[in-house]
């Protein structure tokens, strides 16, 4: 139920941000809710202890099902994205991956955008293959070529929006209709939009995953997954999550919880940070060209204005050709930007990327290097200085040792 002051008008979003996931009278008056660590959960009578079993899960009452912290947050994810039931993960990987296999079985056909963050789709094709589930890439921009692989075996269609790496929007709601029409279930990772900036529910998503470890979080220092589910598919969601005994630690919950509370502030900064520098970036002889999908000349642009409420920090540059020395230059120039995996911390990172030899379903084009750039929470005259003049110690390099290429896909 929305969360209203007094029934009207609804509250905004930054205010829910403020407000969900708190009872202040049920935890002594403290504002935010303690960590609760424990297995087990005594009950003072047999009847208490009945009454807190629930029809799906007689074993409900143990510490693997949930504590008033995780409670609080799940039902607060909930909320901003408009699902049925959301559920906790230690691991954005976990949530994408455990989702998958709640919602298929043997024979099922799969069909995945061929921009999908690389570890699912070393997940589906390591595991979900291995366990007789048909496996098929579709291009992310073109809705027709889904269509064209859809059949009545089809059971799930995997949407990331924008796409890993090479940041191709995809048109979900079409997308998600054209699926629909088969009897399939949409699952999104939605770790770039955020529950702020894009609905996925709204727009015909079933099941949204994120990474929380990223923005949710927003400090680099917990792991941690979601998965939000519409009704239908809510059921067997959280018996995949059940049945594998996943259960995210307390004290990742607890930073989660409190990172959401600043979710909007931190949204906004790196929604402008990301794209200045991307703008600032745009205008560098070393650099072929920037994936953003906010910028107007990004092949995505539209669909982004039309579905998104806001950009995050993440986005994608590709340089012009480059040899090794040059590359270990630029980087070992770099004095705001740390080289390292994830991203949506308040830090800034830059990172060397292959969009996966594996993508078997988009045009490949030839170019220069790929870097995956997070705009961070700094002065963002501070980070384009910074990467400029990295990129000019790089042009300056010219030791002649083979030029780096990458296989990015269009």
């Amino acid at each position: 139920m929305r969360l209203t002051g007094l029934e009207s008008p609804p509250l905004e979003c930054d205010t829910q941000l403020t407000q969900l996931g708190r009872a202040p009278s049920k935890h002594a008056g403290m504002v935010n809710i303690p960590v609760y660590r424990g297995s087990t959960i005594l009950a003072s009578t047999l009847e208490e202890w009945e009454s807190r079993k629930s029809a799906d899960n007689p074993m409900a009452n143990y510490g693997r099902f949930g504590s008033p912290l995780s409670r609080a947050l799940e039902a607060a994810i909930c909320e901003l994205e408009g699902g049925y039931g959301s559920i906790l993960f230690p691991s954005g990987l976990s949530a994408c991956t455990h989702t998958l296999l709640g919602l298929l079985q043997a024979g099922d056909h799969l069909l995945i955008t061929d921009n999908v963050y690389g570890p699912t789709r070393i997940f589906a094709e390591q595991v979900l293959k291995r366990l007789k589930i048909q496996v098929e890439y579709f291009d992310p921009a073109d809705v027709s070529d889904l269509t064209r692989r859809l059949t009545d075996r089809t059971r799930v269609v995997y949407l990331e929006s924008p796409g890993s790496m090479t940041f191709e929007m995809q048109d979900v709601p079409a997308l998600a209709t054209a699926a629909h029409a088969v009897g399939a279930l949409v699952v999104l990772d939605n770790t770039w939009g955020t529950p702020l900036y894009f609905k996925p529910f709204a727009h015909g998503v079933d099941v949204s995953v994120h990474a929380a470890t990223k923005y949710i979080v927003g400090h680099s220092d917990a792991l941690l997954g979601i998965a939000t589910a519409n009704e239908r598919a809510w059921p067997a969601l959280q018996a995949s999550a059940h049945h594998f005994g996943e259960i995210a630690g307390p004290d990742d919950i607890f930073l989660a919880l409190r990172g959401l509370r600043t979710l909007a502030v931190r949204m906004q900064r790196h929604w402008e940070n990301g794209v200045k520098l991307a703008q600032a970036l745009a205008l560098h002889p070393a650099v072929e060209r920037v994936l953003h999908p906010a910028l107007p000349d990004h092949p995505g642009h539209a669909i982004w204005r039309r579905d998104f409420e806001g950009a995050s920090g993440l986005f994608g540059v590709q340089l012009k050709p480059m040899t090794k020395t040059q590359l270990s230059c630029f980087f070992k120039a770099l004095r705001l930007f740390g080289i390292g995996l994830s991203w949506g911390g308040y830090e800034s990172l830059a990172l060397l990327v292959d969009p996966l030899p594996a993508r078997c379903a988009s045009a490949a084009i030839d170019g220069g290097p790929l870097l995956r750039i997070h705009a961070g929470l700094e002065s963002v005259q501070d980070l384009i200085a910074d990467m400029s003049q990295a990129l000019d110690v790089a042009c300056n390099a010219g030791a002649d040792d083979g030029a780096v290429r990458s296989a990015a896909l269009a």
